[in-house]
C-alpha cells in the first residue's frame, strides 16, 4: 500500500513526544535511519497495524508536547502505527483539543456555553482578550462547557511542554484568567471537590448520602482511607457470591443507565457474560460533554476508588480483563486523581493477575479524549479509542455482541457503575426501596443556573423539581428550567411539582436525561440562548449522516433570523424549524440529531419563546 506520507519532516521534539509513546523505531519503514537490510523488505507492518488505538493517544503526545500538529509530526506518527495520514488527518480534525495549524504554545479556553454564558462570559473573555494583549503569546480560544458550572464563568489553560502544564480558574475574573494563562504553575489551586456538593456541609452532612459520601471526608489520593470508609467491602462480597450472583443483584436492584438512556444495566451486564467470543471489555465513558453535567467529574476528584473498584466488580460480572477509562480530555485534576488510584490499587494488588489472590484478572487503561460531545455515544467511543474518528456506528450489531475491537463489550458511565457498590453492600432489595416503583436508587442533579448554591445534589427519584430547587436556592424571577442539559427540553416555573424520575418526565413531555438541572431567571434572554444551543449542536455535529449534518445547520440558521423578529413575521422560520426538526429526530443515525431540537421545540411549545 502506498500511504502517500508528504516531505513534512517531525522535528527533534516532536519525534521524542512520540517515540516516548511508542518507544524509539526499529527500522527506516517507522522513520529510523535506513539499513541495508530495510531495502529488502519491511518488518513489524502487522504489529504496527495492531497498534492502530494508540493513534489518539499519539495525537495526545505531540499535542501537550508542542501545543499543535505539524504535518511532519503527524507524518512521523503515521509511519509508527503504519496509518494512511489522510485517515490520521481526519482523526486529528475531529477534535477541538487539537490544531492542525500552528498556535501559541499556551491556550486559554474561555468556556461559552449556556452556564457560563449566563454568568458572563462574553464580557470575560473580550476583558481575557484585552488583558493579554496581541503580542501575549497566548491563544485565546472560545469554548464549549467545561464540566465546571458549579463555578462559572471557567477558563481552562493549557501550556505545552514536558511536561504539558494546565490551570483552572473558576469563577474567573479577568485578572484570574491572565495569571492562569501567562503563569499556570503561579495560578491558584482549584477550589476543593467537597464545595461541589453542597449538602455535604448540611445538617445531615455526608451521613445522608449514598453516593457522595465520601466527597470531601476521604482523601482522594489515599487507598487506606478509602478501605477504612467501606472500600472494596463491595468487590469482597462480589468475589463471595460469584459473577452471575452480581449479575442478579443488579437486574433486581432495577439499576438502569444514568446517562440519560436509561437501559437496564443487569440486562447489559447478563447479555455480555453470556457471549461466547473473548475477549470480553469493559469501557467506563466519562467523556460527559453534556452542558451543565459535571456529577462524574465530581465523582472521579472526590472518590476515584470507589469507580476504580466499581469497574473492577463490572469487570469480575461480565468476564472481562481489560477495561478503558474514557476521559474528558477537559478535566485534568480527575485525570491525575484517577491516574494516581488506578497505579496505587494496581501496585497492592486490587488490579493486575491476580486481584485480593482471587484469581480473577483485570486492569484499567485510561483513554484521554480530545473535545468531542459525540464521543459520549457509546459506538463513537468505541472508535474513538480504536483510532478512528469518533462517529457512531449503525446498529445491530449492538455492544454487547461486537462492541469495542468487534468483541462483546458493556458500556457504563460513571454514576452507573458507581451505584454497584451500594447495591452490593446493601442488598437489591434495599437498594431498589429507595425511590419509585419503576426508577430506583439515589440519583445525582447537577444543578446550576440561578441558584445561590450551585452544584450536585443526591437526592432519591421521586423528589419533585421543587425540592430540589429549594435546596440550591432559586432566585427570584424564575424564568424557565432546563432539564436534561442541550439535549433535554425547558419546563415552567409553575411546573415545580414535576416529579425527577424517568417515568414522571416522560409523562411530562420532557426529560431526566443526565441530570442537568438549569436555572434561567428573567435577565437571561431566552432567544439567545436558544440560538448557542443550535451553535452547540451545529458545531458538535460529526457529519457522518445528512439529517443530523445539515439539520443542524439549517436550525442555526432560522434562530439567527428569527432572533430579533417575533410573531407572525417568524411563523415562516418556526414552521421551518419544526419540519427540520421532525427529520433530524426520525433519520439521524444517534442520539446527537435525534435530540438537537428537544430545547427549541419545548421553549417554542412551553415557554412561548417567540410570542
Amino acid at each position: 500500500m502506498d500511504l502517500h506520507f508528504g516531505d513534512g519532516k517531525p522535528t527533534d521534539e516532536e519525534r521524542a513526544a512520540v517515540d516516548a509513546l511508542l518507544g524509539p523505531p526499529e527500522s527506516s519503514w517507522e522513520g529510523a535511519d535506513r539499513s541495508d537490510g530495510d531495502l529488502r523488505w519491511a518488518r513489524g507492518g502487522r504489529t504496527a497495524r495492531d497498534r492502530r488505538d494508540l493513534l489518539l493517544p499519539g495525537l495526545h503526545a505531540i499535542n501537550d508536547r508542542v501545543g499543535w500538529i505539524s504535518e511532519g509530526a503527524l507524518g512521523y506518527l503515521c509511519r509508527r502505527l503504519t496509518v494512511p495520514p489522510a485517515e490520521a488527518y481526519g482523526v486529528a480534525t475531529f477534535y477541538a483539543m487539537f490544531s492542525v495549524r500552528p498556535r501559541p504554545a499556551t491556550v486559554l479556553q474561555v468556556c461559552t456555553d449556556l452556564a457560563c454564558a449566563g454568568a458572563g462570559a462574553s464580557e470575560l473573555c473580550a476583558g481575557v482578550e484585552a488583558g493579554l494583549g496581541p503580542g501575549s503569546g497566548v491563544g485565546v480560544e472560545r469554548s464549549p462547557c467545561l464540566g465546571l458550572c458549579e463555578r462559572a464563568p471557567a477558563v481552562l489553560a493549557v501550556r505545552a511542554g514536558d511536561p504539558v502544564r494546565t490551570a483552572v480558574s473558576a469563577p474567573a475574573t479577568v485578572e484570574s484568567a491572565v495569571l492562569a494563562a501567562s503563569a499556570p504553575d503561579a495560578a491558584p489551586e482549584e477550589a476543593p471537590v467537597a464545595a461541589a456538593v453542597p449538602q455535604a456541609g448540611g445538617e445531615a452532612g455526608n451521613a445522608a448520602l449514598t453516593l457522595l459520601r465520601r466527597v470531601g471526608v476521604v482523601d482522594p489520593t489515599d487507598l487506606d482511607d478509602y478501605r477504612a470508609h467501606g472500600g472494596y467491602s463491595a468487590l469482597r462480597r462480589a468475589f463471595a457470591i460469584g459473577p452471575a450472583a452480581v449479575i442478579r443483584e443488579v437486574t433486581e436492584s432495577g439499576l438502569v443507565g444514568r446517562g440519560g438512556a436509561a437501559f437496564p444495566t443487569g440486562r447489559k451486564w447478563q447479555a455480555t457474560a453470556s457471549q461466547p467470543a473473548r475477549p470480553h471489555y469493559l469501557v467506563c465513558n466519562a467523556d460527559e460533554s453534556e452542558p451543565g453535567t459535571f456529577k462524574d467529574r465530581v465523582l472521579m476528584e472526590g472518590d476515584p476508588y470507589a469507580l476504580v473498584e466499581a469497574m473492577t466488580v463490572a469487570a469480575y460480572a461480565v468476564g472481562a480483563e481489560r477495561g478503558y477509562l474514557y476521559l474528558r480530555g477537559e478535566y485534568p485534576r480527575a485525570l491525575r486523581r484517577v491516574r494516581h488510584a488506578v497505579d496505587r490499587a494496581r501496585a497492592r494488588g486490587l488490579l493486575g493477575d491476580d486481584i485480593l489472590g482471587q484469581g480473577f484478572a483485570f486492569d484499567i487503561e485510561i483513554r484521554r479524549g480530545a473535545g468531542a460531545y459525540i464521543c459520549g455515544e457509546e459506538t463513537a467511543l468505541f472508535n474513538s479509542i480504536e483510532g478512528y474518528r469518533g462517529e457512531p456506528r449503525s446498529k445491530p450489531p449492538f455492544p454487547v455482541e461486537q462492541g469495542l475491537f468487534g468483541r462483546p463489550t458493556v458500556e457504563n458511565n460513571v454514576e452507573t457503575l458507581v451505584n454497584v457498590l451500594p447495591i452490593l453492600n446493601l442488598g437489591a432489595q434495599a437498594y431498589a426501596a429507595i425511590g419509585t416503583g419503576g426508577s430506583t436508587g439515589p440519583k445525582l442533579f447537577c444543578v446550576s443556573g440561578s441558584v445561590a448554591r450551585p452544584g450536585v445534589y443526591e437526592l432519591p427519584f421521586g423528589a419533585t423539581l421543587g425540592e430540589l430547587l429549594a435546596l440550591a436556592g432559586v432566585r427570584a424571577g424564575l424564568r424557565a428550567v432546563l432539564l436534561g442539559g442541550a439535549a433535554g427540553g425547558f419546563v415552567r416555573p409553575d411546573e415545580l411539582d414535576l416529579p425527577l424520575t424517568f417515568e414522571g418526565t416522560r409523562q411530562a413531555g420532557t426529560t431526566l436525561g443526565s441530570g442537568v438541572v438549569m436555572a434561567f431567571d428573567d435577565t437571561v434572554p431566552l432567544p439567545r440562548l436558544l440560538l448557542r444551543i443550535a451553535e452547540f449542536f451545529r458545531d458538535e455535529s460529526c457529519g457522518q449522516c445528512v439529517p443530523c449534518r445539515v439539520g443542524t445547520v439549517r436550525q442555526q440558521e432560522a434562530l439567527h433570523r428569527i432572533a430579533e423578529r417575533t410573531g407572525a413575521a417568524a411563523a415562516g422560520d418556526i414552521a421551518l424549524l419544526r419540519e427540520v426538526g421532525r427529520a433530524m429526530r426520525d433519520a439521524s443515525i444517534c442520539g446527537l440529531g435525534q435530540t438537537a431540537w428537544n430545547a427549541v421545540e419545548s421553549a417554542i411549545d412551553r415557554l412561548g419563546a417567540y410570542e
